[in-house]
């Protein structure tokens, strides 16, 4: 298999206007937004804080995690083994498998079975796989409507937007303007609308109800492959999904390869680690298993498109195939300070957050489009790795990436940068104690710049001034800690000099 970029577009989500903007740009533009920092803060903290309470009524939590993390690695380290597993299983049971190199190969495919049964409307389950690759853009261009079902997706959809979350894609919106958009866009809707849930609930349920019962093709994604017995799993929490599953005639599942588990006793892990981490309930309200086809019950015309689309290029990077292991739970974002203040379309991926931040560099490629800036998108807390069921030490990878990411740069320029000349000149302050007492000297002068209130709020150049126009360094001290350690036991140093001088007198 040959790993390519990604099909979707790095594009960035502002009203209906899309366009390529590094991370750092619009994430400024982004923290100017009040109504979203509190839309985004009022949601992942009430998802984190469910969390932490499920989480911690299971004593054996931290073995999960470790048995969910060597299940993924059992996989990454087997994988073309297990992938033939799941094809013969799969296609024993009637079904039918498409291999997908990129976006462009997974959507010709995708459409020509929808063609194939003379649709022009296709029902979606919620997948992170078909937004990767940008399906829903592709089949309107062949003049195929699909129509999300997922509420989350679907308040998306109706807003001309692009989700922004993992788990919740349309978090950046209140509850409110999820009303102005159903209002604007379902002509059926009770013009007196309010905003409380269940009566957007009950108007987004009449207005899917038609097409789940008049559509004879659905598309959906996938949790989890089971590679021994040719199983695929959906987990959702309306119900819509299974709407999708069992109703229409033809059902075509999208799967990234990384997917598959080797047997169904592993998803019991992953039963318990992802509800908890994900939504902060105990169990998942719908899980959807099938396996191949059954006469006579539910689609009897079922497809699986098995994705690359560059995930073999995150395998081959073995400081970050990792990245690989994530089950799309979005703990990591529900903790992220970066992401909470920035949102997930400043992110330009289908995947936002911690996640985003390495997967997409790492499938793509760190010097595609604006990817290099991503890796720096963290403060590197390493809150994400402590909330990740599967134990992705995404801070150890974003540290890498930043280091390839200087390498491709530097490729690219053979200029001397001025991060370059801050990294030599430490160099040679640190290689030798005598420089860094020498440097110490001048610390009183600092006072100089730091002016009445004792803080620094101003440097020069583009990285350290890039540094000071968001943060203010407090003064620094008049002496270094050697400094005041040699003052402060100078007494005892001397004393200890004479006895050793005493000593060696008798002798």
């Amino acid at each position: 298999m040959t790993a390519v970029s990604l099909g979707m577009p790095k594009v960035r989500a502002e009203g209906n206007l899309f366009e390529e903007t590094p991370f750092p740009d619009y994430a400024k533009s982004e923290l100017t937004n009040t109504q979203l920092r509190a839309n985004l803060r009022h949601a992942t903290h009430s998802i984190r804080d469910k969390r932490a309470n499920v989480v911690s009524e299971l004593p054996d939590w931290e073995q999960l995690r470790d048995a969910g993390s060597a299940i993924k690695q059992n996989v990454m380290a087997n994988l073309p083994d297990l992938l033939e597993q799941f094809e013969a299983n799969f296609t024993a049971r009637g079904g039918v498998i498409h291999w997908a190199r990129d976006a462009d190969e997974a959507n010709r495919i995708v459409t020509d079975l929808v063609k194939e049964q003379n649709a022009t409307e296709v029902v979606k389950i919620k997948s992170m796989a078909t937004q990767e690759i940008g399906l829903n853009e592709h089949l309107e261009t062949q003049g195929i409507a699909a129509y999300e079902t997922d509420l989350a997706e679907l308040i998306v959809q109706l807003g001309h937007d692009k989700p922004s979350h993992i788990l919740v894609p349309a978090i950046h919106k209140n509850r409110s303007e999820v009303r102005d958009i159903f209002l604007k866009e379902m002509p059926e809707v009770d013009p007196n609308l309010d905003d409380e849930p269940a009566h957007l609930a009950e108007a987004a349920r009449k207005h899917l109800r038609q097409k789940f019962l008049s559509t004879k093709v659905a598309i959906s994604g996938a949790n989890f492959g089971i590679a021994d017995s040719g199983t695929l799993t959906v987990v959702e929490s309306e119900g819509n999904g299974r709407m999708c599953l069992t109703l229409p005639e033809t059902l075509i599942t999208v799967m990234g390869i990384e997917k598959l588990l080797p047997t169904a006793s592993d998803l019991e892990v992953f039963m318990q680690l992802l509800p908890r981490s994900s939504t902060g309930e105990r169990m998942n309200p719908y899980t959807s298993n099938w396996t191949g086809v059954t006469p006579g019950d539910g689609p009897q015309n079922v497809h699986l498109v098995l994705l690359d689309n560059g995930r073999t290029n995150a395998l081959a990077d073995k400081y970050g195939r990792s990245a690989l292991h994530c089950i799309r739970c979005s703990a990591c974002m529900n903790v992220c300070p970066v992401y909470e203040r920035a949102g997930g379309h400043a992110y330009g991926s289908t995947y936002p957050g911690p996640i985003g931040a390495i997967l997409t560099p790492l499938m793509t490629g760190v010097d595609e489009s604006e990817n290099g800036t991503l890796p720096y998108a963290s403060s590197l807390c390493g809150a994400c790795y402590v909330a990740c069921p599967v134990k992705i030490n995404i801070p150890e990878i974003l540290v890498h990436l930043r280091s390839e990411d200087v390498k491709a740069r530097k490729a690219k320029s053979k200029r001397i940068t001025e991060m370059d000349l801050l990294m030599a000149g430490a160099g040679w302050a640190m290689s030798k104690g005598s420089r860094m007492r020498l440097l110490e000297r001048g610390l009183p002068m600092a006072g100089i710049v730091a002016g009445r209130d004792k803080k620094i709020k101003k440097l020069p150049g583009h990285l350290l001034g890039g540094w000071t126009a968001f943060r203010d360094i407090p003064k620094p001290p008049n002496h270094s800690f050697r400094q005041w350690w040699a003052k402060e036991h100078e007494g005892t140093a001397s004393a200890g000099r004479a006895a050793s001088g005493d000593q060696e007198a008798g002798k």
